[in-house]
């Protein structure tokens, strides 16, 4: 995918702060500390569109990006071991619930795993959530250059067992190296093709 304009929308905590638009709609939903704002950044090929940390829970708002004018990538907060208050934590949980599930453009929710990572209890929780509502989600691996092959293929297997899913739906990636980027930006422009969830019934 050439990139030809990536840029920061708004920040929103609530509905009426999201920003009015059509466009196909993807989030982006992970424990904190996965890599997710470097996987975003990889996406588009911007270096600092996506502010990264090594402090877990970063990101605190639903934080919205207009990609080519053709996309909008929604970055979530993280899940996990952040390192905010229990209390703020519970905040976090209906903000993005309540994104999820009133967005009328959204087209699926990009799942990133730690690939050294077993899956926790909140993964498995998430993609639960979305598959009752209808809502597609994509499975991303990042950091498999922290591996050699043959225990990233390991690894897959394990992440696919515990998830109950099919190894060869988890895309690979590395923001490092870029693997996996043509391969998710094409599960996502097939998917910008489909209707988006309020429309399947």
């Amino acid at each position: 995918m050439m990139i030809t304009s990536a840029e920061f929308v708004t920040s929103a905590v609530r509905p009426s702060q999201y920003p009015v638009s059509e466009l196909p709609e993807f989030a982006f939903a992970g424990r904190s500390n996965v890599g997710k704002s470097s996987l975003i950044n990889t996406l588009v090929s911007r270096h600092k569109l996506v502010q990264t940390s090594a402090t877990p829970g970063k990101t605190r708002l639903v934080n919205f990006f207009c990609v080519n004018n053709t996309f909008m990538f929604v970055d979530l907060p993280g899940y996990g071991y952040a390192r905010v208050s229990e209390e703020e934590r519970r905040r976090w949980r209906p903000m993005v619930e309540q994104y999820l599930s009133g967005r009328d453009h959204l087209h699926a929710v990009v799942v990133i795993l730690d690939i050294r990572r077993s899956p926790s209890a909140e993964d498995g929780q998430l993609l639960q959530w979305l598959e009752r509502r209808d809502i597609p989600s994509v499975l991303v691996a990042t950091k498999s250059d922290k591996l050699s092959k043959t225990a990233q293929r390991k690894q897959l297997t394990l992440i696919a067992d515990a998830l109950e899913v099919d190894p060869a739906d988890i895309v690979l990636f590395s923001s490092k190296s870029r693997l996996g980027r043509d391969t998710l930006w094409k599960r996502l422009t097939d998917m910008a093709q489909a209707p988006p969830e309020d429309e399947r019934a």
